[in-house]
């Protein structure tokens, strides 16, 4: 099963399946971001809008890019703004954004699904403004030593999702080859295992 097909299945359920990642993942932006405003933010891989809501107290535009319709659809369920747009986008691809508009670009939980970094990092730092930010939270590689993988209850059994695993030096390297400054880096646990490697690794650079 593809990545795509993969997540257009978990739609429905993705939301309301006991996740622990996604719980603080959700929890982490809103300690990062809380009280930051932003003239236009980009969030890439938006999923069912789990983020997006949030996003759209702080931005004066949202664009929101999925490569999921079955995801697509849950967001805009949820979220009926007129500031906030949703897009069906490959972000292995050239995305359809204006190069040099966003001060925030946000991806959460994405990374771990794409191959090439560079390209990634490549294409955030031509849609970063001359003054934006990049902000990545990430399932942490430490936990993808351990096996850990986004993955699902289907209906014929445990669907994995597939992923990729980083190194934080992957991170690192595809970011300065792209221009970018790193100006933060942190690791964050889940209270129900904080004697477990972290759980998420988030990171922001600046142009």
């Amino acid at each position: 099963m593809s990545i795509q097909q993969a997540y257009n299945q978990w739609a429905s359920s993705y939301d309301s399946d006991r996740n622990r990642t996604r719980d603080l993942d959700q929890q982490l932006m809103r300690e990062l971001l809380q009280g930051q405003t932003y003239q236009s933010i980009l969030e890439l891989g938006c999923g069912t809008g789990k983020n997006t809501q949030f996003f759209s107290t702080l931005g004066a535009e949202v664009v929101a890019l999925d490569f999921s319709a079955g995801m697509l659809a849950q967001a805009r369920s949820k979220i009926n703004a007129a500031h906030v747009h949703f897009q069906q986008a490959d972000l292995t691809q050239a995305w359809p954004v204006a190069s040099g508009h966003f001060d925030l670009v946000v991806t959460n939980l994405v990374l771990e699904h794409l191959a090439d970094l560079d390209h990634f990092f490549a294409q955030a730092s031509q849609a970063m403004s001359a003054n934006g930010q990049l902000l990545v939270s990430e399932l942490h590689p430490f936990r993808q030593y351990q096996g850990s993988q986004a993955r699902f209850q289907g209906q014929d059994g445990i669907i994995q999702v597939p992923a990729f695993t980083h190194h934080i030096s992957d991170f690192l390297l595809a970011a300065a080859k792209a221009g970018l400054q790193l100006r933060q880096l942190h690791e964050h646990w889940h209270n129900d295992d904080l004697n477990q490697p972290p759980r998420l690794l988030s990171l922001r650079w600046h142009k």
